[in-house]
């Protein structure tokens, strides 16, 4: 399913997760951060995810367009966006499942606070990840500021569909949504 909004990459965050930093006074990036480089790998080893990215952008319907569901073991990362690891928000999106089987993020919901997740870059480096907050949305009432707005720290956002499936419109009605920054 896709994303509810379109990812702001300029926008300011509202109702931040406990753990943003707040900008500088300079303008200046808050924390750790990295270079900017394109993803290559997830590994979230709580929930055994081992999976390729690939690059996502923004649809006609101003949505981010979800990764491929035929291969069940893809994420996709907002390519115009931060790449993990940089200053900034990344975004991190992946399938729930698929018509006929569970997909990467099919465990998601089982990560918690304080959990660890890790990206494998292009230019040889890990960034690590540690879980501010994991939060459902409806998608008619998601907070796109909130998960999408750019921050001067490096943080990303894991994003799948959660809640009950309308068969009407073919998705379903939430969002889970993993809020974590670069440790």
């Amino acid at each position: 399913a896709s994303a509810p909004a379109t990812p702001a990459p300029d926008a300011p965050a509202a109702d931040a997760p406990e753990a943003q930093a707040p900008p500088a006074p300079d303008g200046r990036p808050v924390g750790k951060h990295l270079p900017r480089s394109r993803p290559v790998r997830l590994l979230i080893p709580k929930i055994s995810v081992d999976a390729p990215f690939t690059d996502l952008a923004i649809g006609p319907s101003g949505r981010l367009n979800p990764p491929p569901a035929s291969d069940v073991n893809l994420v996709g990362w907002h390519a115009k966006g931060a790449s993990p690891g940089e200053t900034g928000t990344s975004i991190i999106a992946g399938h729930v499942d698929t018509k006929t089987s569970a997909a990467v993020f099919a465990r998601l919901g089982e990560l918690t606070k304080g959990d660890l997740f890790h990206v494998l870059r292009a230019d040889g480096t890990r960034a690590s990840f540690r879980v501010d907050s994991v939060e459902t949305f409806a998608k008619d009432d998601f907070p796109s500021e909130r998960v999408y707005g750019d921050t001067a720290q490096a943080q990303a956002r894991l994003i799948t569909c959660a809640g009950d499936y309308d068969r009407q419109v073919k998705d379903y009605t939430d969002n889970l949504v993993v809020f974590a920054h670069l440790v």
